[in-house]
């Protein structure tokens, strides 16, 4: 079989101190943690729209990429994707992808036509899953990139638009579950609007949960047993998204009765576009219990669009790997590469070395957070810090056994309670971060 990335090695565990860039440094597969392979804690997932078909486009200029991996027929560039994708990933030792449907088949003149396209390349996909012992963390469907979707899919106000939206993801489903995966994913490249002077809010917020709603009773009905996603995202593309940030997620789900099917995908460049950081989005989502998937990347704080750049800042990291520690780890869930080199990163090696950087930073964030577990001095502090609340009038108040009347009293009799106050010690704490890091 033809090989595709002759110039990229199968890229080996080295060690802190290896000068080689086409080595892992702290990515080491198989060492076990905890009773588990670092491969198993960590997940790493490729993602097929940046990998095989991303082409560095951009507002200003056209690609500098050529993804058609030797082929010319349109069938046989998506057939080579598929080889070119697994050859990548088993030399990476990358055990999951994630995918588009107009990733993996080139969408046809018809629906129909469409759905057979992708018959055919799942087919072959689905034998390279089984050749390299390779694994679907999670699909979806891409509703967002075709004109009929220009003001939404299933916040559309076409309800033409709406059912094409239905029977397109149906089929992305479908894939899903052929191919094994715990994970479905409803990316909502355009559920928003731009100005109200044009947009009924309550019937496309009513219509999106019904999509949701109809889709994943389906999906279940045909066997999906994993978690449904949705994945938070401001201004992305437009001027108001209704899935904003975590929390404007989670209280949809609640709204429309879908919380017990539904968690969240977390990706670092859409929290900071939110204006929240990487940690505190994952945290909403943990103790809200929906907790579930990462996009791994980060974005360029002086620009205000998504980068999707590969995450290299080991101090988001290794906050993000605390808190999915805190998770309980991933379950159906894992980390997905949704990043992209830059437009002048432009060869198939430069590819190679930037999972290998995204690899080794949350590596290396993992075992840090996990330091910092075993270290204890962050949480001990925190600890302690609310520690008020476990007896007293502190319990009382958490087991919602004291009335307004009663803290009144209590509040009259004691005075002012400045001295009750003690410092948040944010320097010193941030201090013991850098010293755990650093060792």
């Amino acid at each position: 079989m033809k090989e595709f990335f002759p110039e990229i090695p199968y890229i080996k565990y080295e060690g802190p101190k290896s000068k080689n860039p086409f080595a892992f440094r702290y990515y080491d597969p198989d060492r076990v943690i905890n009773g588990k392979k670092m491969r198993e804690h960590l997940k790493f997932a490729l993602s097929y729209w940046h990998t095989m078909c991303g082409d560095g486009t951009d507002m200003f200029g056209r690609g500098t990429f050529v993804k058609n991996f030797g082929a010319e027929d349109v069938m046989e560039v998506y057939k080579n994707k598929a080889y070119a994708a697994f050859e990548f990933m088993d030399k990476l030792s990358v055990d999951y992808f994630c995918f588009h449907d107009r990733d993996i088949a080139p969408e046809a003149d018809t629906l129909k036509e469409t759905n057979e396209r992708l018959d055919v390349i799942s087919d072959l996909i689905k034998e390279l899953m089984e050749k390299y012992d390779k694994k679907l963390l999670w699909g979806t469907a891409n509703c967002f990139n075709n004109p009929r979707y220009m003001h939404g899919a299933g916040t559309s106000p076409n309800a033409e638009v709406f059912a094409f939206a239905a029977a397109q993801i149906k089929k992305a489903i479908e894939l899903t579950v052929k191919f094994g995966g715990n994970g479905y994913v409803y990316w909502g490249g355009r559920e928003g609007y731009e100005t109200l002077l044009n947009t009924d809010m309550k019937l496309e917020l009513d219509n999106m949960a019904r999509l949701l709603k109809m889709t994943s009773e389906y999906a279940r009905s045909i066997g999906f047993k994993g978690d449904f996603y949705i994945e938070p995202k401001p201004k992305e593309p437009t001027k108001h998204q209704y899935d904003f940030d975590a929390a404007t997620v989670i209280g949809f789900l609640n709204k429309y009765g879908l919380y017990k099917d539904f968690k969240l995908n977390i990706e670092a460049n859409h929290a900071t576009l939110a204006g929240h950081t990487f940690q505190h989005e994952l945290c909403t989502a943990r103790i809200n219990g929906m907790f579930g998937s990462i996009d791994a990347n980060q974005g360029d704080m002086l620009i205000g669009w998504d980068t999707d750049q590969f995450p290299t800042n080991v101090y988001d990291t290794t906050l993000c790997m605390s808190e999915v520690i805190k998770a309980g780890g991933f379950t159906n869930g894992g980390l997905n590469f949704d990043a992209k080199t830059r437009r002048g990163s432009f060869t198939p090696e430069d590819i190679a070395l930037a999972y290998i950087a995204g690899m080794d930073a949350f590596a290396f964030g993992f075992l840090k957070a996990m330091e910092i577990e075993e270290d204890g001095r962050l949480g001990e502090f925190v600890k302690n810090r609310y520690a008020s609340y476990e007896t007293g009038i502190g319990a009382d108040i958490v087991n919602g056994n004291i009335t307004i009347e009663e803290l009144e009293k209590y509040a009259l009799e004691k005075g002012d309670v400045i001295e009750a106050v003690k410092s948040g010690r944010q320097e010193r704490l941030e201090t013991i971060l850098n010293e755990v890091i650093f060792n």
